[in-house]
């Protein structure tokens, strides 16, 4: 059992760090005619430079110095190689820096269309809007470093560029591999783990990472969901019973305290214990891992390490709980890594897959039982980057199925079933949306929290009615602001 130092929260250690990474304007490949090329940088120097994008590699005769992408991974840059796609001119788009993000105009043969999927000459995009090379290259503003700061405890990456890595975890984006670097860290240290995040975020999958990283990788990972241990059983689920008790014939059973010693003990939803089961818990946390088996007088240790999950604030959590965890880790929600969305649902397609033949023959090119490309067609991939998540990679997961599920081709595609999920968001990039009485579209970034709270009272607090007052695209837009600013989420 753990008794290191205070309370670390990773979530604030960069703050420490005592230098600042410089940010540069950059596009991040979402969709491309070569799968390769997906989570791939294209990076920009400074304002008012210009870069070419297009088919082939630099020429003496380029107007402009020649955007090339590159696989940006902490501490190096790899070249990605020029794109190939022969659909693309070979001088496309002419990408100029600016002050807020990149100007992309259209130099090329094919149709350059905006967030809204019109087509237009040239187009202003600020941080996470998208643009796209008609039916050929999906693109996303964002900024980057011109390399990415390199890990201090996560080792060198194992696996190929945009695949899971070997513990699930799947992104290339900075916050991504910031999380690898963070989970790496706490991996190391042996106090008690308490993982925050949003609703399907993926605090399993860290758990599963810490879990890997650390000095108990070689016993299983036992996880529960504490919300379901059933209250009148309580001592018998946590500490096991000796055989024949309480009844003749009942065989032994470890408890989940025995099962994790050596290991790690996973339980999520840890917001949502029973006061007998916080009582019970911490009992065996303050006493170093004592415990008795039901039935029997032997005092028995665990050594085991707890990781708890939830969804709630640290301020929500029982006192005693919160206490108890010594090191805390943020899981980031999609929102803060969209360029990672088409590289999960390519993982999350490649997963069905494997447990499903006909899903595999179907939808991804080449299948053989192991591997192959998924086909997901660019406008699925544009709605499902700019969709607003609420319970994020398991609603990532829901559309895609509801996508294979329609879809009568060989490629997953956005039909009226995922546009019905998404509700009605179709393939605009904004997280703005079309008002019920108005056509004009709302910059979500400018609305405070004086108009959030008069839409509100102009409908009595009903969230459905206020998201369609405000002219946003859904109640999740609502729901994600009304956090964002801090008011009530009532109503």
């Amino acid at each position: 059992m753990s008794s290191e130092g205070d309370t670390l929260d990773t979530r604030d250690e960069d703050e420490g760090r005592g230098t600042e990474v410089e940010l540069r304007p950059a596009l991040i490949v979402l969709h491309a005619a070569e799968a390769r090329l997906v989570g791939a940088a294209l990076l920009f120097a400074r304002r008012g430079e210009a870069k070419v994008l297009g088919r082939g590699e630099r020429d003496p005769d380029d107007r402009h110095p020649r955007a090339l992408p590159v696989f940006q991974r902490p501490g190096k840059n790899e070249p990605a190689g020029a794109f190939a796609d022969p659909y693309l001119s070979r001088e496309q788009l002419v990408v100029t820096a600016t002050s807020s993000g990149v100007r992309v105009e259209n130099v090329g043969k094919r149709d350059l269309l905006d967030a809204r999927g019109n087509v237009v000459s040239a187009v202003e995009l600020s941080p996470g809007d998208v643009c796209e090379v008609r039916g050929r290259l999906l693109l996303l503003a964002t900024t980057r470093a011109a390399v990415m700061p390199a890990a201090r405890s996560f080792g060198r990456p194992q696996h190929a560029f945009g695949e899971p890595d070997p513990h699930g975890l799947v992104g290339e984006s900075p916050v991504a591999w910031k999380l690898r670097d963070s989970a790496a860290f706490v991996a190391a240290r042996s106090a008690h783990l308490l993982l925050l995040g949003e609703s399907g975020t993926g605090k399993e999958v860290v758990a599963q990472t810490v879990h890997d990283l650390s000095g108990k990788k070689g016993k299983k990972m036992v996880s529960r969901n504490a919300a379901t241990l059933p209250a009148g059983i309580i001592d018998a689920e946590l500490f096991g019973h000796v055989a024949n008790y309480p009844n003749a014939g009942m065989p032994e059973r470890p408890g989940l305290i025995g099962e994790a010693d050596g290991s790690t003990l996973f339980l999520d939803e840890i917001g949502e214990i029973s006061h007998e089961l916080s009582t019970r818990l911490l009992r065996v946390l303050d006493e170093r891992g004592e415990y008795q088996r039901l039935g029997d007088a032997r005092v028995r240790t665990s050594s085991f390490r707890l990781v708890g999950a939830t969804n709630r604030p640290v301020a929500a959590l029982k006192a005693d709980v919160a206490a108890r965890f010594r090191l805390r880790l943020s899981v980031p929600p999609l929102e803060e890594r969209k360029e990672d969305v088409p590289l999960i649902a390519r993982a999350l397609l490649r997963r069905a897959a494997a447990k499903d033949a006909e899903i595999g023959e179907r939808f991804l090119e080449g299948w053989n039982g192991r591997t192959g490309e998924p086909r997901l067609s660019i406008e699925l991939v544009r709605a499902l980057v700019t969709h607003g998540y609420t319970t994020h990679v398991r609603e990532l997961d829901l559309l895609l199925w509801t996508s294979l599920a329609a879809s009568t081709g060989d490629t997953a595609d956005l039909g009226p079933e995922v546009l019905a999920e998404l509700g009605g968001e179709g393939s605009e990039g904004s997280e703005a949306g079309e008002g019920s009485d108005a056509g004009d579209r709302v910059d979500v970034r400018k609305l405070t929290a004086e108009d959030v709270r008069a839409a509100l009272d102009r409908v009595g607090g009903v969230h459905e009615k206020a998201w369609r007052e405000l002219g946003l695209a859904n109640r999740h837009v609502l729901k994600r602001l009304v956090k964002k600013l801090g008011l009530r989420e009532d109503g």
